[in-house]
C-alpha cells in the first residue's frame, strides 16, 4: 500500500462480542457502506492476508494463517493453551503491523473484525493460563478509534447461531448448557474490559440487523465523522 505524504491517518473501528452476537454481519456492513460512501476502507478478518503491492509478504501471513485457523481440531487441543495463546499472539502481531498500520497510515479505515478483545476474554476464564501474561502478548496492538460491543445472552446467540463448535464451549462439552455456561463466562470478561475501554456498548437483544446497523452507522457519524 503506498502512503501519501500528509494522508488523514485512517480509523480502526472494531466489533466484539460472544459467539453469535452478530460482529461479522456488522462488520461487512459498516465496511460496504463506509466504501459506498466513499472512504477508502478495507475489511480486516481472521483470514485477511493480503498484504497490499506485496505477494511474498501475503504468502507469508496466508501460511501463519494457515498454522492458526486451518488446522486439524485434534492437533489444536494437543498443542496446549499457552502455545496457542503464542500463537494467536504471533498473528494479531503480524496483521497489525503488516496490514492494519500501513492502512491507517494511507488513510485508509479498518472494519476490524475478531479483534483480540474476545481472545483475551477467553483466556481470563481459562484458569490454566495468566490473564496477565494474555494482556502482555496482545498489548502493543493498535489501539481502535471506536468499539462496538454487541451485547447479547448467550442464550439467545445460541438461538441465532443454531450450531457451535467446540471452541465455543471452552472444550467443557457438547450441549446447549455448555455453549451457554461457557458464552455467558467470556461475556462478563468483555464486560469488565468495557468499563476500562471506553466502548459503544448496544444490546443487540431482539434488534434485526437492520437496527444494529443504523444505530452503529450513527455513532460513526456522532464520534468520528464518518457519515454513511
Amino acid at each position: 500500500m503506498t502512503v501519501t505524504p500528509h494522508a488523514k491517518r485512517g480509523r480502526i473501528i472494531t466489533v466484539t462480542g460472544i459467539d453469535g452476537a452478530g460482529k461479522s454481519t456488522l462488520a461487512a456492513r459498516l465496511y460496504q457502506a463506509l466504501t459506498d460512501a466513499g472512504h477508502p476502507s478495507i475489511l480486516v478478518g481472521k483470514h485477511s492476508t493480503e498484504v497490499s503491492m506485496d505477494p511474498e509478504l501475503s504468502a507469508y501471513v496466508d501460511r501463519l494463517n494457515e498454522l492458526v485457523y486451518r488446522r486439524d481440531a485434534r492437533v489444536a487441543q494437543a498443542c496446549g493453551d499457552h502455545y496457542w495463546l503464542l500463537a494467536l499472539a504471533a498473528w494479531y502481531s503480524l496483521q497489525d503491523t503488516l496490514v492494519i498500520r500501513p492502512a491507517l497510515a494511507a488513510g485508509t479505515h479498518v472494519i476490524l473484525d475478531n479483534a483480540q478483545h474476545k481472545i483475551l476474554a477467553r483466556y481470563a476464564v481459562n484458569e490454566r493460563v495468566s490473564t496477565r501474561l494474555a494482556e502482555q502478548v496482545f498489548a502493543h496492538l493498535t489501539e481502535p478509534d471506536l468499539v462496538f460491543f454487541l451485547r447479547i445472552g448467550a442464550r439467545e446467540a445460541l438461538r441465532r447461531k443454531g450450531e457451535f463448535t467446540s471452541l465455543e464451549t471452552g472444550h467443557s462439552g457438547a450441549e446447549d448448557k455448555d455453549f451457554i455456561r461457557y458464552q455467558d463466562s467470556v461475556l462478563a470478561q468483555l464486560r469488565e474490559q468495557e468499563q476500562c475501554g471506553g466502548w459503544l456498548s448496544l444490546d443487540v437483544t431482539g434488534m434485526d440487523r437492520d437496527t444494529v446497523y443504523k444505530t452503529a452507522s450513527e455513532a460513526l457519524a456522532d464520534r468520528l465523522q464518518l457519515t454513511i
